[in-house]
């Protein structure tokens, strides 16, 4: 019974992933109308609660209880590991997402103000780095995390 829950999960998490995806393809075929906002934010919610829902239940249905003190502290290991490189991803991708914004929007101001004055162009520049300065604190921040 636990190997046909084990491979029918996956599956499940997946159709619930790609039916809202579904949904909204066929009714823009059928000409109706279709709130793209509203699709993507059940999309997105779909896919974070079936990964939370397999982060839970993956291992209860697994059952890797270890046997022995060294097997225990061999994944105790492994867990703070993965957790230490989750972080490191995690402060490098959400500062990148940062910048990618600040420098979204700062740029094509330096842009229209250096074409306005050519004497803009120094502050500008230092707006634009400063915005790309946050990717690398993120970048900082990962390396502190995976070589303490």
């Amino acid at each position: 019974m636990e190997k046909i829950v084990l491979l029918l999960l996956p599956l499940v998490a997946v159709a619930l992933i790609i039916i809202p995806l579904v949904i909204c393809l066929v009714r823009k075929k059928q000409g109706k109308s279709v709130n793209i906002k509203r699709s993507i934010i059940v999309n997105a919610s779909s896919f974070i609660g079936c990964m939370a829902l397999m982060i839970c239940i993956m291992p209860a249905l697994v059952g890797a209880e270890p046997a022995d003190a060294e097997t225990t502290e061999a994944a105790a290991d492994g867990l703070a590991k993965g957790l230490q490189y989750l972080g490191a991803a995690l402060s490098t991708g959400l500062a990148t997402i940062g910048t990618g914004i600040a420098v979204g929007g700062a740029a094509p101001a330096a842009i229209g103000a250096t074409s306005e004055d050519e004497k803009n162009f120094t502050k500008s520049l230092i707006f634009v780095a400063l915005g790309e300065g946050v990717a690398i604190y993120g970048l900082l921040i990962s390396i502190l995390i995976l070589f303490s």
